[in-house]
């Protein structure tokens, strides 16, 4: 018979609850502040869903009303410096950090509220509205809300969508040498998905001080968690990543304060992330003010069980019981907070001249102005403003990985907030194609190797982007792993700076390698210049030879929007002009390269293709095209001055490209220059690009997939037919 050896985590998984001796042993400062926080919290929130119900909310408004004690709990064992995000229902997490902000010696619920009380509680209710004078501008209404200042980073309309990035706040408080902590609010349904289980192992294996805190309130909308999962004890998922974790009662606020002082304490220690699971309830449905029995998916005995615990009035009562306040007080602290939330309505609020009596409208003049639309979607690029020039750079023949690792050690030589990761980017010389040999040497602790979870670190380094104490380098070792990591790449980093208001910066370098020829099949080879070209944010570099690299790297460092620099396997080994001396010199954002002038025709063309184009043109002899190397591919970048100049010349255009038809970049940028130059093209524009199908393993089938030399050759004979 096989012996059977029980296994036990590494990791304590406890269940804490507060005894009344807790609650007596609470100091009334603590206690009082609790409730202060509490009634201004649930107020706000009834105040909210009164608007929505008379159709001021543009959107959902989705009340955490009954889950208040989780966040007050958590929020009061915190600092200003630790840092928290949440998720798209977060209006008591970010109401509870931002009033412990402006109040962390504590609130007290019969003061007078204070101009900054009232400021925090108008613009918050202002941004929920979508509102000029909300945190930003309106644009993130109610799910995204955030107030750097106070350490609320953002909550976050995606499931899981802002876990990773709560491991990139904590990597920057340690990197920083602080003790500050990170806590990522999120529910029971997001615990189930990739991304949050991926942050969890990569936040154990690295020791980040990050709280995964489970707000477990029993419905994915209306999927109860014991259909979602076969241990619906959320915490247990901890011990799985060897991560400290704690069970609590949320609807007991002492008990959370509790469970989080301890969780702190630990993180602050150095021993790494932990877990802590609130049980509670939303006493509404997924969005508005009506309860779930209304749709079905709830009894109403189960509603009345979790009302009777109402955090609210577990702390009233535990006040009342032991003197410090009254019943009067208490009644009188619920009063004043409505009373303040009616004044602030007034501020934004009108009498609807068109409507019934009593019916109400936002002031027109609290609407943003229309023309603030795009505006933040990406920088202004100021900080390009005394970049060093290119001029009178010496070049010689150099191989181009050997200017990848170069002009990168060159960064994080001259700039300590420099740091890389991605998949074995610490090993094998330099990775899988070397472009980062010598550096883990150099720059220990900065030269990270990550697990194979892209949505994990690429959610990491969009943290540490945002914080911005640090500039994170992450290399994707095929393109096609963008998709992987989609969620974070287009609706995390691309989106970031716009949806907050479009003043935050994103410092971020993806390196990411395109990998057509080599064999590698349809999920390691596609040209992902097409797709990142419809995802507004992202700027987009494509460099062909090792000099443009040097430049237009050094350019991607010092640009506060995020960046991707995409990198071709065929011009790993090969040879052109690089940089003598000099690994600091900038080549312009917006600024392409003419390889080749010519008047018959423009070749509008980027990254590995460019060398097929000009191998193409002097094969052929019988076009005298000029070839035009993008550099820069996104929208806002386009050289179209040179694009103007050239066509002006030749008064037609092919655009060349290696890719499958379907994520074509062409497709975009032929109808922009039909519409932009229609009046000075001859003939439609030209395109070349691979087949439909993505390249296949077979040497031949993959070869029918791409273009190459032949491909250029045969449109440049359709082109000296007219």
């Amino acid at each position: 018979m096989p012996e059977h050896h029980p296994l036990l985590p590494a990791a304590p998984w406890t269940e804490l609850v507060a005894t009344t001796d807790d609650w007596d042993a609470a100091s009334p400062e603590l206690l009082r502040t609790m409730y202060a926080q509490l009634v201004w919290i649930r107020t706000f929130e009834q105040y909210v869903l009164d608007l929505a119900a008379a159709g001021l909310v543009h959107g959902p408004a989705h009340s955490s009303i009954g889950q208040e004690g989780g966040a007050v709990g958590s929020v009061l064992a915190l600092t200003s410096a630790d840092t928290v995000n949440g998720s798209h229902r977060g209006h008591h997490q970010f109401l509870a950090k931002a009033l412990h902000h402006i109040e962390p010696k504590g609130l007290d619920p019969l003061a007078p509220a204070t101009e900054e009380l009232r400021d925090v509680l108008l613009r918050t209710l202002a941004e929920i509205c979508g509102l000029d004078r909300g945190w930003t501008h309106g644009r993130g209404g109610s799910m995204h809300l955030q107030w750097k200042d106070a350490g609320a980073m953002g909550t976050n309309a995606i499931v899981g969508g802002g876990v990773p990035q709560a491991a990139g706040f904590a990597w920057s408080h340690r990197q920083a040498e602080t003790d500050a902590v990170s806590v990522t609010y999120f529910g029971d349904g997001a615990i189930n998905i990739g991304s949050t289980l991926e942050t969890m192992n990569l936040a154990g294996a690295w020791a980040l001080p990050v709280c995964f805190f489970i707000e477990n309130n029993q419905y994915a909308v209306s999927t109860s968690v014991h259909e979602a999962t076969a241990e619906p004890r959320l915490s247990g998922r901890g011990p799985g990543f060897a991560i400290a974790s704690w069970k609590v009662d949320g609807m007991d606020p002492l008990a959370v304060y509790l469970a989080m002082s301890e969780a702190v304490e630990h993180m602050r220690r150095g021993e790494g992330p932990t877990v802590v699971e609130v049980d509670t309830y939303r006493f509404f449905h997924q969005n508005g003010g009506f309860a779930g029995s209304a749709f079905g998916y709830r009894d109403k005995a189960e509603e009345k069980a979790w009302r009777e615990r109402d955090p609210l009035a577990q702390v009233a009562g535990h006040l009342e019981r032991r003197g410090l306040m009254d019943a009067d007080e208490l009644a009188r602290a619920r009063s004043q907070a409505k009373a303040v939330m009616e004044e602030l309505g007034e501020v934004i609020l009108e009498p609807d001249p068109d409507g019934k009596p009593g019916q109400r409208r936002i002031r027109p003049a609290e609407w943003p102005d229309p023309t603030f639309v795009d505006v933040g979607v990406r920088g202004d690029l100021s900080e390009m403003e005394g970049a060093p020039s290119a001029e009178g750079v010496a070049t010689e023949e150099t191989t181009f990985i050997e200017a990848v690792a170069a002009v990168m050690g060159r960064r994080m030589e001259t700039d300590p907030g420099i740091v890389v990761m991605g998949e074995d980017v610490h090993r094998l010389n330099g990775g899988t194609n070397g472009a980062t040999r010598g550096l883990t040497d150099r720059f220990p602790g900065r030269v990270l190797g990550t697990p194979i979870s892209e949505n994990a670190f690429a959610g990491l380094a969009g943290g540490i982007a945002i914080d911005g104490r640090c500039t994170p380098v992450v290399e994707f070792m095929y393109a096609d792993f963008m998709w992987v990591a989609a969620d974070q790449l287009f609706n995390q980093i691309a989106k970031a700076r716009h949806m907050y208001g479009g003043t935050g910066a994103v410092p971020l370098v993806l390196r990411s390698k395109v990998a057509m020829g080599t064999g590698y099949g349809s999920q390691h080879s596609m040209d992902p210049a097409g797709i990142f070209a419809t995802s507004p944010g992202w700027r987009i570099v494509a460099p062909s030879t090792p000099y443009d690299y040097v430049g237009l790297m050094n350019t991607a460092l010092r640009c506060q929007d995020p960046v991707v620099v995409l990198e071709h396997v065929d011009l790993y080994t090969s040879k052109g002009p690089g940089p003598v001396d000099d690994l600091d010199y900038c080549l312009p954002v917006g600024k392409a390269a003419v390889r080749r002038e010519g008047s018959d025709v423009t070749v509008l063309t980027y990254l590995g293709m460019t060398q097929y184009v000009l191998q193409a043109v002097e094969e052929f002899g019988q076009v005298d095209a000029e070839v035009i190397d993008l550099r820069w591919l996104d929208r806002a970048s386009i050289d179209w001055e040179t694009i103007e100049a050239s066509l002006t010349k030749t008064n037609q255009v092919l655009i060349a490209e290696q890719g499958a038809v379907g994520t074509s970049y062409g497709g975009w940028l032929a109808d922009e220059i039909t519409r932009r130059f229609f009046d000075l093209l001859d003939a439609p524009v030209r395109r070349v690009t691979g087949a439909e199908a993505s390249p296949s393993i077979s040497k031949v089938l993959e070869r029918a997939a791409i273009a190459q030399v032949d491909e250029v050759v045969a449109e440049l004979h359709e082109i000296a037919r007219y």
